[in-house]
């Protein structure tokens, strides 16, 4: 893969950026709380402001991905996104940071965010071939497992430094990111007109698309509910001290890395489907150990970094091979409207699972609550055994593609 010149140059590209991403996401919470001493309400709206784009946004940079090529949406975001960190760097510098610049940042660096990642995963299928999809993304989604786990902790040593030295690394990944992705060369099918509703509606027309999609939703709505009383399992029912709670947090990142270089070559070995069911149940079934734990001994945490080992390795594995099957039969031109639908409609289950899983940890006890949390994360695999995504065989690409037509 990597001695094919325009993905190299994504590669390259979509991996500075990630750590630009994902050091920025840390990066400006933590000026506001270090630097200008921001109240927990104050935070709130910070993240808030961030996060918001996702759900406002998403469908509509579908529709922008599909109307223009993917490297002109990838570059023009990362230099904006490299213009606002440097903004910061000025107003930090000059003295004129302060609380309404940083979320007037979050939500402009949150929007351009949301652009690049619809652009990313749309861009793999127009450059390297379908039967490449696999180890392309096994490639792309480990660089992004990297920078989960390397760029809050880069994003957090660069701040102790100084606010200013912090958003200039930020601006400079961004810059990098830009220079790797205009260097591609490949010419992109680009959909004329593109329109919201055509993505939509070959979602619906899909059976293996909407599989993915509702999988997708009762994944990410269960998980925002077990989250949310995991979070407060751990040191109120556990008594587990923070350090110890970053430790078992991070093993769920450290083992995304071998979820990524597992599916490289496991859905063409054994099949997309058996694969894809065996990982899901795996995956998202060892959650139901934890709420069976108790006390903070030793075995207990070792039992905990098991869960997040196997937990981070098996959902990283169904990742991965998800969007290879996703980008495998579905239109190139059609790919970013596609990819922001899933997106919109697995994400914007989140708010309401984080609410379910507060009222249950008020109303039924924190055990109680993971119990029946992590219970409904299996809904996800068991929506996917009963469709055809558990009949794909070792090439999705033979899965007839659906027309759209008005």
């Amino acid at each position: 893969m990597l001695r094919h010149r325009d993905f190299r140059c994504f590669w390259l590209g979509q991996t500075a950026s990630q750590f630009g991403e994902h050091t920025s996401l840390v990066i400006l919470p933590l000026i506001a709380v270090m630097t200008l001493g921001v109240s927990a309400n104050q935070l709130g709206v910070l993240r808030a402001a961030g996060q918001a784009p996702l759900l406002l946004v998403a469908l509509f940079a579908g529709v922008w991905v599909d109307a223009w090529r993917t490297r002109t949406v990838m570059a023009c975001s990362d230099l904006a996104r490299a213009a606002v960190m440097a903004v910061i760097v000025a107003a930090a510098l000059w003295g004129g940071l302060g609380v309404p610049v940083l979320v007037a940042a979050a939500v402009v660096v949150g929007t351009l965010s949301v652009f690049f990642d619809v652009a990313y995963q749309a861009a793999l299928v127009r450059l390297v071939s379908r039967d490449q999809l696999l180890r392309g993304n096994s490639l792309v989604e480990g660089s992004r497992s990297a920078a989960q786990m390397g760029g809050p902790a880069l994003g957090a040593a660069l701040v102790a430094l100084s606010a200013p030295v912090a958003a200039t690394v930020s601006a400079v990944l961004f810059a990098v990111s830009a220079w790797w992705i205009g260097r591609i060369r490949v010419r992109e099918p680009i959909a004329r007109r593109p329109r919201l509703r055509e993505g939509v509606r070959f979602i619906t027309g899909s059976p293996v698309l909407r599989a993915i999609c509702l999988a997708s939703a009762a994944f990410q709505f269960a998980f925002a509910a077990t989250m949310t009383v995991y979070l407060l399992f751990l040191p109120r029912q556990l008594g587990l001290p923070g350090p110890v709670i970053g430790v078992v947090l991070a093993a769920t990142g450290a083992d995304a890395l071998g979820g990524s270089l597992l599916a490289a070559r496991l859905p063409s070995r054994f099949g997309y489907g058996p694969v894809l069911v065996t990982a899901a149940f795996l995956g998202d079934g060892v959650m139901l150990i934890v709420p069976a734990l108790h006390g903070d001994s030793a075995a207990t945490v070792a039992i905990l970094i098991a869960v997040n080992l196997v937990f981070g390795i098996f959902g990283q594995l169904v990742n991965v091979t998800v969007m290879a099957v996703r980008q495998a039969v579905t239109p190139a031109a059609l790919q970013g409207r596609v990819a922001a639908t899933i997106t919109f409609a697995g994400m914007g289950t989140t708010p309401l699972g984080s609410l379910l899983g507060g009222l249950l940890a008020a109303h039924t006890g924190l055990g109680t609550a993971l119990a029946l949390t992590s219970a409904a994360m299996l809904l996800s695999p068991v929506v996917i055994a009963a469709s055809p995504l558990a009949r794909l065989d070792h090439d999705p690409a033979r899965y007839p593609l659906v027309t759209v037509r008005d």
